[in-house]
C-alpha cells in the first residue's frame, strides 16, 4: 500500500507522513530530501542538474546519504533549501528523480510525502491527502525549524511556491481523488489520527 502526502512547504507532510508510518509500520519516504540533494550537488557542480539526478547514488532512512556522504544537515540548510526549488522546476530532474521514487514505492508499503506525489509519482496510491495550512502559519512553522525570522521564511516562501506554481507542479491545491486537511488549527496527533483512519478505511475496503 502506499499512502501519498502533498502540500506545500510548511504544511506539516514530511512530521505527518514520519508519524503516520510510524504508527501503521509502514516505510517513509522523503521525497523532499532528495531534491535537496540533486539541489546541493547542483551547488557542488558545474554539471546539469539533470544528469546529476539520473548517475547520484541516494540512500533514505535515518541517515540521508549522497553517493555514500552523510548530508542529512547539510541538506536542510536554507542555501540547500533554495537550490533544491529551483532544481526542481526543470522537467528533466523531476522525471529522473520520478523514476526512482517509482522504483523504490515498487513493492511495500509507503507513507511517501512530496509536493507531487498523488498527482503524478504515485496517482494510484491507495491513500492521497493534501496537507495546508495559511501562509503565515507555515512560515511559522518553518521558521521554527530552521531559526530564521519569521517575515524572511514567509518571503522565500512565496518565492517558492510561485516558482513551482509555475513550472506546472501540484503544489498550492488540492489534486484530483486527494482528501484534503488543513493542518493551521489541527495538532500534529489529531492530523496522524486522520490519516492513519484513512489508511485503515482503505485496507478494509
Amino acid at each position: 500500500m502506499v499512502i501519498a502526502i502533498d502540500g506545500p512547504a510548511g504544511a506539516g507532510k514530511s512530521t505527518v507522513a514520519r508519524g503516520v508510518a510510524e504508527r501503521l509500520g509502514f516505510t517513509y519516504l522523503d521525497t523532499g530530501a532528495m531534491y535537496r540533494c540533486v539541489g546541493l550537488a547542483a551547488q557542488r557542480s558545474d554539471e546539469p542538474a539533470a544528469a546529476l539526478a539520473k548517475r547520484m547514488e541516494i540512500q533514505l532512512g535515518a541517515q540521508v546519504l549522497l553517493d555514500g556522504e552523510d548530508v542529512t544537515k547539510t541538506i536542510r540548510e536554507p542555501g540547500v533549501s533554495e537550490a533544491a526549488s529551483r532544481v526542481a522546476a526543470d522537467p528533466d530532474v523531476r522525471q529522473a528523480l520520478v523514476t526512482k521514487q517509482r522504483q523504490i514505492m515498487a513493492t511495500g508499503d509507503w507513507v511517501a510525502e512530496g509536493r507531487d506525489i498523488g498527482s503524478v509519482v504515485a496517482p494510484d496510491a491507495a491513500v492521497k491527502v493534501f496537507l495546508h495550512a495559511h501562509p503565515e502559519e507555515r512560515a511559522r512553522r518553518r521558521a521554527t525549524q530552521i531559526g530564521l525570522d519569521v517575515q524572511e521564511v514567509l518571503n522565500r516562501q512565496r518565492t517558492r511556491d510561485a516558482r513551482d506554481s509555475s513550472a506546472g507542479r501540484a503544489t498550492l491545491e488540492p489534486h484530483e481523488g486527494a482528501i484534503e486537511l488543513d493542518t493551521t488549527e489541527l495538532t500534529l496527533e489529531a492530523v496522524i489520527e486522520k490519516i492513519v483512519a484513512l489508511a485503515h478505511e482503505a485496507q478494509e475496503a
